[in-house]
């Protein structure tokens, strides 16, 4: 068994989610010290057994300065120059607009703040996949509801069409999905209508690409200070939450030479370095595999890319920044990974659309080799996610029983 020198501690910024506990785990469990740097004690990292450490920021620590400064505490107190991580795109674009000063306490892969905004802003990242001649999907970017009525007008409309958000962080910020798929003109204008911001417009009409939820590809790799691939892996999504347009419930991994070598060549292009997460759409109309999406940070998804001897990108990240041989295999191909609640909730959507019975989603667990939450040598994030949906059932089971008395009387 190949050994590391796991030496080297690592921070995590806001283990909030299944994919930062992934992250913590496989770090961990090579006997890397792992902490934990956020705003929640009881969230999915912080609980994890290989976090050795948590550190909350204080109240009031909102602004970038106050930030930056909490974490330059959080290195005198571990005590040595650690590696910076995260699973999130507001913490990957905090990291790199203050990367500067940040570096000065804590190693991590020199991105610029440039890059990461044209990567993540899928306004920029449309451009720039034009420019480079990478297929991505047709896309319009309305600045007001007149726009959006002049789009309705033209000749090419076509439906289904995704609304999405250019900066999808700044949505949930105010509370509004992502993205969204509208059927008419009317329910266009009434999504647009609900969702924007006319002060600030965030909004995209991108072509609907048919065919469903296998027809998205993932591919999760690292990428040196040249650029270089050093491991790197496909997969395809089988399941999303939420349904259609979420993030993968249930995925497999599997060998993609397109989406594999157009990945490198647009990385390779743009000078990326680091770990990478990337979305593609196959387009059965011409045969072409759209990019959708670049995450330029760990995947919430990275734990499904695995190869023979259990390389993945964060294990590469680690091994290549402390000097270390980054040595592959060939991937594990037909590997399942699943996120245990998004897919018990998918199911009960994609079950109501006529889409799957349950027959069918419990065979379609055949092959799963790891769960986002259950881990038998790590159980208390598995039982905090537990509670939480158990709480979103009974909120669910609550409103049900509502409408029902409400509906009585009527009746």
């Amino acid at each position: 068994m190949q050994t590391f020198d796991t030496s080297l501690p690592v921070v995590v910024l806001r283990p909030d989610h299944h994919g930062s506990l992934c992250l913590i785990r496989t770090l961990g469990r090579i006997g890397v010290p792992v902490y934990g740097v956020g705003s929640q004690l009881r969230s999915a990292g912080m609980v994890s057994r290989y976090c050795r450490d948590k550190f909350i920021f204080p109240d009031g620590a909102s602004s970038a300065q106050a930030q930056v400064d909490f974490l330059k505490e959080v290195v005198r107190k571990i005590g040595s120059r650690p590696l910076l991580t995260c699973t999130n795109d507001v913490s990957s674009t905090f990291i790199a607009e203050n990367s500067a000063v940040l570096r000065e306490s804590f190693l991590f892969p020199n991105i610029s703040s440039d890059l990461v905004q044209t990567l993540t802003d899928k306004k920029l990242m449309y451009f720039l996949a034009k420019k480079l001649d990478i297929p991505t999907a047709e896309t319009s970017f309305p600045q007001s509801r007149q726009d959006v009525l002049n789009f309705l007008e033209g000749d090419a409309v076509s439906f289904p069409i995704m609304l999405k958000g250019i900066d999808g962080a700044a949505l949930e910020r105010r509370g509004k999905p992502k993205m969204v798929i509208v059927r008419t003109p009317q329910e266009l204008l009434q999504q647009y209508d609900w969702i924007e911001d006319p002060a600030n417009p965030n909004l995209m009409l991108q072509e609907y690409i048919p065919g469903g939820d296998n027809s998205v590809w993932m591919f999760n790799g690292y990428f040196n200070a040249n650029s270089d691939c050093l491991f790197g892996i496909a997969g395809q999504k089988l399941r999303q939450h939420p349904v259609y347009t979420g993030a993968t419930s249930l995925g497999i991994c599997l060998r993609n030479e397109v989406v594999e070598e157009t990945t490198k060549r647009l990385m390779k292009s743009v000078g990326y370095r680091g770990v990478l997460d990337i979305g593609y759409r196959y387009d059965e109309r011409d045969g072409k595999y759209k990019v959708l999406d670049i995450n330029p940070r760990v995947g919430a998804t990275f734990r499904l890319f695995l190869d023979q001897n259990g390389m993945d990108a964060v294990r590469a990240m680690y091994l290549d920044l402390t000097g270390q041989a980054v040595s592959v295999s060939p991937p594990r191909v037909g590997r399942k990974w699943v996120v245990e609640n998004g897919d018990i909730i998918s199911f009960h959507d994609y079950h109501r659309d006529g889409k799957l019975t349950f027959f069918q989603w419990i065979r379609s667990f055949k092959g799963v080799q790891e769960a986002a939450w259950f881990a038998s040598d790590d159980l208390a994030p598995f039982l905090l996610m537990l509670r939480g949906l158990a709480s979103r059932f009974l909120l669910w089971l609550r409103a049900k029983l509502s409408l029902r008395a409400r509906a009585g009387p009527a009746a």
